[in-house]
């Protein structure tokens, strides 16, 4: 479903929704979490993002609340990092979105770079400005010894935005 909950098309970015017998009835004791999570139709809203191949086919592809808009435009982590690490010198990718005057979010690249390797920010930018759309190409660029993970090796995103926004001041950079 996209934000005005309407059914997206084949081949585009929505977020997944179930509903059905399966389904749990809401949080225990916690009527205000269920109310977030299960619209008046019953569908339970899962947070995931994911896309609908032409045989019907799902496939999860971030979390909604990782997503952040850049000038109108929707931007999924995920699929950021995932064009990310095909760059040469990446060993390991994350990104989030940190607020922007002008453009409301922009991305924020957080990069371990192989070993032996100095990333060269300009030539990375140049590389990103080749390989995607503009709207998604990482406004900032931080390297990093290594990314917050849990014992499962998942990014820490929440612990990663807070190592960000130490980082960067809050300053609006030219597209």
């Amino acid at each position: 479903m996209d934000e005005q909950g309407q059914p997206v098309a084949p081949g585009e970015a929505g977020e997944v929704l179930l509903r059905g017998y399966h389904i749990m009835q809401g949080y225990f004791e916690d009527e205000k979490a269920t109310a977030e999570t299960i619209d008046a139709d019953g569908w339970l809203h899962t947070g995931d993002v994911g896309v609908l191949d032409e045989r019907g086919y799902l496939r999860i592809t971030d979390r909604l609340k990782d997503m952040f808009i850049v000038g109108g435009f929707n931007c999924y982590p995920a699929e950021i990092e995932r064009m990310l690490s095909n760059h040469p010198e990446v060993a390991q990718v994350a990104v989030v979105g940190v607020a922007d005057e002008r453009m409301g979010e922009v991305g924020c690249a957080c990069v371990v770079a192989r070993d032996g390797v100095a990333l060269d920010q300009e030539a990375f930018i140049a590389w990103c400005r080749a390989n995607m759309a503009n709207y998604k190409v990482p406004r900032f660029v931080l390297q990093l010894d290594g990314l917050p993970v849990n014992a499962s090796n998942k990014v820490q995103k929440r612990d990663l935005l807070q190592i960000v926004k130490s980082r960067l001041a809050p300053v609006s950079q030219p597209a």
